[in-house]
């Protein structure tokens, strides 16, 4: 095996997908997003040595918000790449970004927030986005992975039964937020006066302040996915019982969902303090609502359409030059000037990684279109691979080195799919 961090050396492409145009800057940025992922595989963590891919620049580890969709992200760009000899493909990447959480999961089922290569494991919050159940179950129809998918199934299930226990204490059927880091919005208004971690490093622990624990839309969203992902599971598995089980857990929190934390006057989602009031901060927990498929296409069309026009395809909101801002450009908790690692109004590489989940889902192809292609004219710029952007301008934030794999990641699944979509319509 390739020594931790030596993967980028001879690396080559394996052929390329169609472009958007003939422009040269294409394939230079294609190529340099690809080198930086190679480089950003490493085999020398402490903790699980395995290859992995890491979050890169100043993030040397793996976090469970977003290394498994990372992954699998990678994971499907694995034809365009020539793998040197001794070194993981990118599926193997993408199956351990998902097995060193199971790896390292307590007895009791609670699964770290991130690990790091230096040995560092955090249990102080749970920080989850994607669902790692969900990208599991699709890396494991992608590869036809039986390990996976049944490591996957038990200890997701433990995942849920451990948040349902410590993260439901007002008894509401919901998943309940103690610290801005839960999120992973750090910097982010919405946690305005809230600790970034729970006490003593213990994501069991609230912090004893009031307005706690808070009701959230996005991670209630993160559980519904997963149960929806683990229904799929149990019937690869053959366990039509517990199938029906997850389906029905699932659509409870769905309702749940939408009738506590949905505020049709404002046509947004926010938290709930434990006041039972709107934490009115407009930010992008609601499109990972969205992205978890909360909101049935039939049913709920009214607040689809209402979120998607007041919010989200708002050029005064979300929809900037640049989407998707990370907190509403015209909400008036919007951070600007921007600092680095700001989630109060910056475009994050990692929520323009996630839109594919769910903008073609509720019928948004042309704007999905439009946000690939902004993101992409941004990145060609040049070819640092940045974590955030100004969403009026395009400008990443220069504080933040380059070498971040969500944002090579965002370069190279969106030149592909833009690629494929120009041959189809030619």
């Amino acid at each position: 095996m390739l020594p931790g961090g030596a993967y980028g050396m001879g690396w080559e492409a394996a052929g390329r997908p169609a472009f958007a145009s003939g422009d040269p800057r294409w394939a230079t940025t294609w190529d340099a997003a690809l080198k930086t992922l190679a480089g950003n595989v490493h085999d020398t963590f402490k903790t699980y040595p395995h290859p992995m891919l890491v979050e890169g620049s100043v993030y040397m580890g793996v976090w469970q918000e977003c290394a498994p969709q990372e992954g699998l992200v990678y994971g499907t760009l694995e034809r365009f790449v020539k793998t040197p000899a001794g070194a993981a493909t990118p599926l193997q990447a993408a199956k351990n970004n998902h097995m060193v959480f199971f790896a390292l999961q307590k007895p009791d089922g609670q699964m770290c927030a991130y690990t790091r290569l230096d040995g560092t494991t955090s249990f102080s919050q749970i920080q989850m986005v994607v669902p790692i159940a969900a990208t599991a179950w699709e890396l494991s129809q992608m590869t036809g992975d039986d390990e996976l998918l049944t490591a996957a199934y038990k200890s997701c299930s433990a995942w849920d039964a451990w948040l349902r226990r410590y993260r439901d204490t007002r008894k509401t059927g919901l998943v309940e937020g103690f610290c801005t880091y839960d999120t992973g919005h750090d910097n982010s208004p919405r946690w305005e006066g809230i600790p970034n971690a729970c006490p003593d490093l213990d994501a069991r622990k609230c912090p004893p302040i009031a307005s706690l624990p808070r009701l959230c839309p996005d991670l209630s969203a993160t559980v519904y996915g997963a149960r929806v992902a683990l229904s799929r599971m149990a019937t690869a598995l053959g366990k039509p019982g517990e199938a029906e089980k997850w389906r029905t857990d699932a659509e409870t929190i769905r309702k749940l969902i939408i009738d506590r934390l949905y505020d049709p006057k404002d046509a947004a989602f926010y938290d709930v303090d434990a006041q039972n009031k709107f934490v009115r901060v407009r930010s992008d927990a609601m499109s990972r609502v969205f992205g978890e498929h909360v909101l049935d296409k039939a049913k709920d069309k009214a607040i689809i359409d209402a979120v998607w026009t007041r919010q989200l395809h708002n050029p005064k909101a979300f929809w900037g030059a640049y989407p998707l801002a990370s907190v509403a450009m015209d909400d008036p908790k919007f951070v600007r000037p921007i600092p680095r690692n700001s989630w109060g109004g910056a475009s994050q590489a990692l929520t323009a990684l996630r839109a594919p989940r769910w903008m073609a889902h509720y019928g948004k192809e042309a704007e999905l279109n439009h946000l690939m292609g902004q993101w992409c004219e941004a990145m060609m710029r040049h070819t640092e691979f940045r974590q955030q952007m100004d969403p009026l301008t395009g400008v990443f934030t220069q504080p933040d080195p380059g070498g971040y794999s969500p944002a090579a990641l965002v370069f190279l699944d969106f030149a592909r799919r833009l690629g494929e979509g120009t041959r189809r319509r030619g």
